[in-house]
């Protein structure tokens, strides 16, 4: 060979030899960065390389466009390089079409469950019980509900304001929510967390209740009044107008509940009668007459004793709208007693025009209950012989007890209000005895009735029969 050709050959096939002795080289380097850089897991070292060599569409792209650029120099096997590149590029097209679906679908939660980490008590975790509070079945939830058209909230706040001027103080905000373990169209009324009543309202029906002088019968399931326990039924929305003829007192879902929950909070006023509320009078009155206030409270008496007579008074359904006269009475008694039993007399007494217009708001005339002048004196004899002021023997109870219960309801019948009129002396003790047996019984003294009042005795408990 001229010694030209004899160079050139040997050149390419030096270079030639060399390349080829490389990638054996290039191979084992490549298979030993492998196995040094691998992550230990329970994959084999295939999948894994699989998985980190076609995980990343961007990578089979570049890789793509490499080997696509380098058939695109002429001399090169065109035809090789541009399929190889043409499958690397689809193949990247499908590895991220994958991943965006991935990516869409809700991520699996495993089967692990996290526990979180219990965090330390405090005093947040201590929820105040709500002073009065209604709760309702989800039937009865649009009553509560506005966007429903319901106007129970409403007729509420109408009813607090009521008590308010009637009463003489602001009873606590009644908290509402809904509760799915009562029945659909139940509801109870709590007082500090604990049930004081419930009963059943039927959304969408009327109650038409039975005053006693109704001319006929109704469809509908009978049931009885939840607040005063007067016989009634369940009549549907077309049958108001006949309910209404024929003598019956109608009512909708939203009044029954509303009326209930309002018996329920004047009869437990006194309980609602906290110190914050006393505070909260006394602040009032003090406004008009800082003098006074200042004068008896803390000087002459304490807050808690005036809270006391203000219950009892409320225990007995006196209305505390005349603070005025029940201040005045503590500050001239007061250096006298501190007893909150004498205290409440003694503001009954100068409540007692209020008092008897109370209950007899019209007329001159007062019908009352007297006790027998044989069982008065025993009561008083009784009165003198116990220490405590209040213990009856238990025959001369259970008499008493049912001869005051029959002349209840007979004035009760007549349309008026049952008062039984005692002397002054057996006045607390015969209020309390009575008060569970015939709640709605007044026991008034002879010193609470005002001179201008005529008494007109209808009935003599104790008397022959």
């Amino acid at each position: 060979m001229a010694f030209a050709d004899a160079v050139k050959n040997y050149t390419m096939l030096a270079i030639g030899d060399g390349l080829v002795a490389q990638i054996p080289s290039l191979i084992i380097s490549v298979a030993a960065g492998f196995v040094v850089s691998r992550v230990a897991n329970n994959e084999d070292i295939g999948g894994q390389l699989v998985t980190q060599l076609f995980s990343n569409s961007k990578v089979i792209y570049i890789t793509a466009g490499i080997i696509g650029g380098m058939g695109a120099i002429p001399g090169m096997p065109h035809f090789a390089f541009l399929m190889l590149a043409a499958v690397l590029a689809g193949m990247a097209y499908v590895v991220g079409e994958q991943k965006k679906a991935a990516e869409a679908q809700p991520a699996v939660v495993e089967n692990t469950e996290v526990i979180p980490e219990t965090e330390e008590a405090s005093w947040d975790d201590v929820t105040p019980v709500d002073v009065v509070g209604l709760e309702v079945g989800y039937r009865l939830i649009p009553l509560v509900d506005k966007a429903q058209g319901g106007d129970l909230l409403k007729r509420i706040k109408g009813l607090r304001k009521k008590f308010a001027q009637e009463v003489g103080f602001l009873a606590p905000t009644v908290h509402i929510r809904d509760n799915l373990e009562l029945k659909p169209s139940s509801y109870r009324i709590t007082l500090k967390g604990v049930e004081v009543a419930s009963g059943e309202s039927h959304f969408g029906q009327h109650l038409a209740i039975d005053p006693g002088m109704v001319t006929g019968a109704l469809p509908g399931p009978a049931t009885t009044d939840p607040a005063f326990g007067l016989p009634a039924v369940w009549v549907d929305s077309n049958l108001r107008d006949q309910a209404q003829s024929m003598g019956y007192t109608v009512v909708d879902a939203g009044t029954v509940i509303a009326t209930h929950l309002n018996h329920m909070i004047s009869m437990h006023a006194a309980e609602l009668l906290g110190r914050q509320e006393v505070q909260q009078l006394l602040d009032h009155i003090s406004k008009e007459s800082p003098k006074l206030v200042e004068d008896l409270v803390p000087k002459l008496i304490s807050l808690s004793v005036i809270q006391k007579v203000l219950q009892n008074l409320l225990t007995e359904g006196v209305h505390i709208r005349d603070m005025r006269t029940i201040v005045e009475t503590l500050s001239e008694y007061a250096t006298q007693t501190q007893d909150t039993n004498d205290l409440t007399a003694l503001a009954r007494v100068q409540l007692g025009r209020a008092i008897v217009q109370q209950l007899f708001p019209t007329g001159n005339e007062v019908t009352v209950m007297t006790l027998d002048s044989n069982l008065e004196r025993m009561l008083m004899q009784a009165m003198q012989n116990n220490n405590t002021g209040s213990a009856i023997e238990p025959g001369m109870a259970e008499t008493l007890s049912r001869q005051a219960e029959t002349a209840a309801k007979q004035q009760e019948q007549m349309g008026m209000t049952p008062v039984l009129l005692v002397p002054a002396q057996l006045r607390a003790a015969l209020s309390k005895f009575l008060r569970r047996a015939i709640p709605q019984l007044r026991v008034l003294s002879h010193d609470e009735l005002p001179d201008s009042k005529t008494i007109r005795v209808i009935s003599i408990i104790g008397g022959p029969t």
